[in-house]
């Protein structure tokens, strides 16, 4: 690694969703910084995501396991990180109750593998190094109809996802309280956006009503999830990897609370208006399937602290995020279909069986 460089940060789980949009920001954003981009390509990791900045000079992609522990301390001594953002996870509360070991061995042990590499290579000299978690507001359990989640909202995980995130979160802030090692977390609220993996609700109604395909929508579809633009999402991510203070936790939320069945019903809307289609066509392909165990009824962020400490808001409001979404998802129908090539299909169709 010949050129100097203002920081080295590694980003585990950059070809993913989000990390694909916070690689991209950062690249961009930042080109005295060399950015790292870790991925085990499993299946919703996708180089395709990044193709735009692929050649850029201070980006490198590197293949491998977050829990290869020879891997990652390899990486450390190549590239001397002075930061981790560490967004590498199995995160489909759906796959983790089929195969709950996958997202003990990804999310547990793989973030203390980074947290070990870490300490180790930073040997106690902490300055300017930190090591940023990102997490989710899962880890908080389940709402009622009133009442936020904060920062200091006791754990009550539901799902071995949810479960999974919380240990590691755990861990995180014990590596900072027994060694002092400098970490900050966040917890965010769901995310929708450009390159969505279509398992998840909002990029696998698009593609299901874009093909005519039954839209299957949990239980009434009563269940309530704040929503953020991934892109905002990256932004709070930057912000707080710069800003934030070592040992706080930081929530990150779209104060945009909607019911699925409401969110289905505004899509269908969309899209039948983007293709052209009478209005409530769309409507009728809406199949409700056995709710899944454990499913949380609401979850709501309070990002307060996130916008008073460093001035943090969502820029988009959910209407105009939306559209810009599903224009995305039509305009790139080659990426939606090679995305769902393969194993995806199979696992649909086991996971969501009608009634």
């Amino acid at each position: 690694m010949t050129k100097n460089f203002e920081r080295s940060i590694l980003v585990t789980g950059g070809a993913g969703f989000i990390g694909s949009h916070v690689v991209r920001l950062l690249v961009n954003k930042y080109p005295g910084y060399r950015i790292v981009n870790l991925d085990a390509l499993t299946y919703a990791g996708n180089l395709e995501n990044l193709k735009d900045i692929e050649g850029a000079a201070n980006y490198v992609f590197e293949k491998g396991d977050i829990a290869d522990e020879q891997l990652v301390g390899s990486l450390f001594n190549t590239y001397a990180f002075d930061g981790v953002i560490h967004l590498a996870a199995e995160s489909h509360v759906d796959r983790s109750i089929l195969d709950p070991l996958q997202f003990v061995r990804t999310n547990v042990l793989g973030t203390v593998v980074l947290l070990n590499v870490a300490k180790k290579a930073w040997q106690g000299n902490y300055e300017g190094k930190r090591f940023y978690h990102v997490s989710t507001d899962e880890v908080y359990g389940s709402l009622g109809e009133e009442g936020f989640f904060t920062e200091t909202t006791a754990y009550d995980p539901r799902s071995p996802y949810s479960a999974s995130k919380a240990s590691s979160d755990h861990f995180v802030m014990a590596y900072h309280h027994t060694y002092h090692l400098p970490v900050v977390i966040s917890n965010c609220s769901n995310n929708y956006g450009s390159h969505h993996f279509p398992e998840k609700l909002i990029p696998l109604m698009i593609n299901n009503i874009r093909n005519n395909k039954p839209l299957p929508v949990y239980g009434k579809g009563e269940n309530i999830r704040d929503w953020l633009w991934v892109e905002d999402h990256a932004r709070a991510i930057d912000l707080i990897y710069h800003k934030g203070k070592d040992g706080e936790k930081y929530n990150v939320g779209g104060f945009n609370e909607w019911k699925n069945i409401d969110l289905v019903h505004l899509l269908c809307r969309i899209m039948d208006r983007k293709l052209g289609r009478e209005e409530g066509a769309s409507a009728k392909l809406i199949t409700y399937v056995t709710d899944r165990p454990g499913h949380d009824l609401r979850y709501a962020i309070d990002a307060t602290k996130l916008n008073t400490e460093l001035g943090w808001q969502p820029s988009l409001q959910f209407e105009e995020g939306l559209e810009k979404t599903v224009d995305w998802y039509l305009q790139n129908q080659e990426w939606v279909d090679h995305v769902t090539s393969g194993d995806y299909q199979s696992y649909y169709e086991t996971q969501y069986h009608k009634r």
